[in-house]
């Protein structure tokens, strides 16, 4: 739905603003809010501590984390301020305080003047126009910041409180259609992300004939599998050990230099994320290079059990310490067959038994050795894989159109966050339905 234009616009006092609804007044942020900055000892108060990574991008809202803790110092607000993220500003990360509590001294706590409605000041900053003026003026190449000297001189348009409140409550009504339908494709790919996996645990462990004679394999996560298969550890599958990387620092960036890959490089899909590269000098990287095929897998922290597998097609690469290089036996395993595997629900059920045993997450690479895996034929190893390649590309269709469309809500989000908060679109007039 489209919505009107001002009939009645001036140009306002700075030029760069340009023109403004009548009766809309053009301010510097400064004049309009006050800067809090009363700061306690977390550890001496009960108030619950807010960080940036509690606060969604975009969004306003808030992440719930039980486990949310300061140790040092932070800045306390109270119900009605405004906190925003003055590390990253890119990030948009914006909070309407409902009580209450201490947030991290990398946010800025903002206080609404008189003239200024909270709500209204929380839209304000979470404006596309605001957002980019900042991250504009920020200063510092990988952990960007700006300060409260150029945010508050910053230019912000200013209707009547009753206008404020009327343009707030339109964009509640708003984002929160539009959170719904970015909900609805959010569940979908999580289905579809079940989906993939359970299609890929049933082809890697019952095979492609539904109709195959099965077995006890003799291990319970693994249940039943088809007579003709069997089940051997890791390590009998291995051309060589499995091997712990290179305990180096990411620290060069060189293209011309082997990459240095690390498990935060890995996105979900199994391809890496192209703005963490990093790079390895030859000598150094020389023992841990990969070859065509290599399957990694992380050992560690919230990652342990994810994997990787190395394809040429990624130019030339050596791994990390915190991965370990599983080198498969051409002649006894498909890496593409144990790739797929290691995706499963089965080998998932492994990792995780394991891992409640212990205190610290932590998966040597003699427990990935010891990792049994059901074997079938190489021919029915390389069907399979086959098999499960033309699914995963379906998938991949599928999570891409939901994510697409994700991309357009959120867009769509902060356009209309901009247009209503600027003066570019007139909702004065709309009814907004009551809350149920």
């Amino acid at each position: 739905m489209s919505y009107p234009a001002y009939a009645d616009c001036s140009p306002a006092r700075w030029q760069e603003v340009g023109n403004i609804p009548l009766g809309w007044e053009a301010r510097r942020l400064k004049f309009s809010v006050s800067l809090r900055n009363e700061k306690i000892d977390a550890e001496a108060t009960d108030l619950e501590y807010m960080g940036l990574e509690h606060i969604e991008s975009w969004t306003g809202k808030r992440i719930d984390d039980e486990t949310a803790f300061s140790e040092g110092v932070a800045t306390r607000f109270v119900k009605d301020d405004v906190l925003f993220g003055k590390l990253r500003p890119y990030l948009a990360k914006v909070y309407l305080a409902s009580k209450e509590g201490m947030a991290t001294t990398e946010a800025l706590v903002l206080t609404a003047e008189s003239a200024l409605a909270p709500k209204f000041l929380k839209y304000l900053l979470l404006s596309g126009k605001f957002i980019d003026a900042v991250s504009g003026a920020s200063f510092g190449a990988k952990m960007p910041r700006a300060n409260w000297e150029t945010i508050g001189g910053l230019p912000i348009l200013l209707p009547s409180i009753a206008e404020q409140q009327q343009i707030a409550a339109f964009l509640d009504w708003k984002t929160s259609q539009i959170d719904a339908l970015i909900a609805k494709k959010q569940e979908l790919l999580d289905k579809l992300k079940e989906k993939r996996q359970a299609v890929i645990t049933q082809a890697v462990t019952k095979g492609l004939n539904p109709d195959a004679p099965m077995r006890d394999s003799g291990i319970a996560w693994l249940g039943d599998m088809p007579t003709h298969w069997e089940v051997r550890r890791l390590k009998f599958l291995a051309s060589e050990p499995l091997m712990y990387g290179a305990n180096e620092a990411a620290e060069l960036d060189d293209p011309t230099l082997p990459r240095y890959i690390r498990i935060t490089d890995v996105k979900d899909d199994g391809t890496l994320h192209d703005d963490t590269f990093r790079s390895l000098l030859q000598e150094v990287a020389a023992p841990y290079l990969l070859k065509e095929g290599d399957i990694l897998l992380a050992r560690s922290g919230a990652t342990v059990g994810k994997s990787f597998q190395y394809l040429e097609t990624w130019g030339i690469a050596a791994y990390a310490g915190y991965l370990i290089r599983f080198r498969v036996d051409a002649k006894l395993v498909r890496a593409r067959f144990a790739y797929y595997y290691m995706r499963s629900e089965h080998y998932w059920a492994c990792i995780n038994a394991s891992l409640i045993q212990a205190t610290i997450q932590n998966f040597s690479a003699e427990k990935y050795a010891n990792l049994n895996l059901p074997l079938p034929t190489l021919d029915e190893q390389s069907k399979i894989a086959e098999k499960i390649d033309k699914e995963v590309v379906k998938f991949d269709a599928l999570e891409t159109a939901a994510k697409n469309a994700i991309t357009r809500l959120t867009e769509y989000r902060t356009a209309l966050i901009t247009a209503a908060t600027t003066g570019k679109i007139d909702v004065r007039h709309v009814k907004i339905p009551a809350s149920p």
